[in-house]
């Protein structure tokens, strides 16, 4: 069972998301949040797999809350759900630790399955959602960590990569699944998933997204 905490300040919406995830056998939601502060309290309490997160709340919004509910170290997971109008929020939840993100439109299985797949410890990203995010991130880089890519430094993030790995990390910030890297790469999807469980140990990446994240912030990606 996967332990769902829902934080929107729409009770409305709460009632909502908690309707769709209790018709569910293998989700329970364990609490609500109207904001963020309470909503870092509760997972501090009830230590969910899953919080829903809403990008825009009273007070602490969900941005900060994400920040400092993977800061605390537990084993709770963000999944952050925005609206294309607020991609100038949303993509500041790449740097918090966000584990997932979704656009609030999305269809229920859309969510269901994004919910289960974060608990799971992957990364899900709306496709739609996944370039214009990243995008937006990228231009918001500070000098310092967009390293010249004529400098010939290798950032020593990547240095302990093979060649392989490297390669893999690349189409994985270009959207790539498993699925699509072990068919267009000619892999069996389980190396896939070895590989990607090893790039993201050796780059202390948290998750598949911070791993996306990274291949931006070192130009691999462009």
């Amino acid at each position: 069972m996967t332990t769902v905490l829902i934080a929107d300040d729409q009770s409305l919406q709460r009632l909502g998301f908690r309707m769709l995830l209790e018709s569910q056998d293998d989700l329970t939601v364990v609490g609500e949040a109207a904001d963020g502060a309470e909503a870092i309290r509760l997972t501090a309490g009830l230590r969910p797999e899953v919080v829903l997160m809403d990008v825009r709340m009273p007070g602490l919004d969900g941005i900060e809350a994400t920040r400092r509910i993977v800061a605390s170290g537990g084993r709770t997971r963000v999944l952050i759900l925005t609206t294309f109008d607020l991609d100038e929020y949303a993509y500041s939840g790449l740097r918090a630790g966000a584990s997932g993100f979704l656009v609030k439109d999305a269809q229920p299985e859309e969510l269901l399955s994004g919910i289960r797949a974060v608990a799971s410890g992957d990364a899900v990203v709306a496709p739609g959602l996944t370039r214009r995010l990243l995008d937006a991130y990228v231009h918001h880089l500070p000098a310092a960590a967009t390293p010249n890519a004529d400098s010939g430094t290798a950032d020593p993030r990547l240095s302990a990569l093979t060649e392989r790995e490297t390669g893999i990390l690349r189409v994985m910030g270009q959207g790539w699944t498993n699925t699509e890297i072990a068919e267009r790469l000619h892999l069996a999807e389980s190396t896939v998933k070895t590989h990607v469980g090893r790039i993201l140990a050796k780059t202390g990446s948290r998750d598949r997204v911070q791993a996306v994240i990274l291949a931006y912030e070192t130009k691999l990606v462009g």
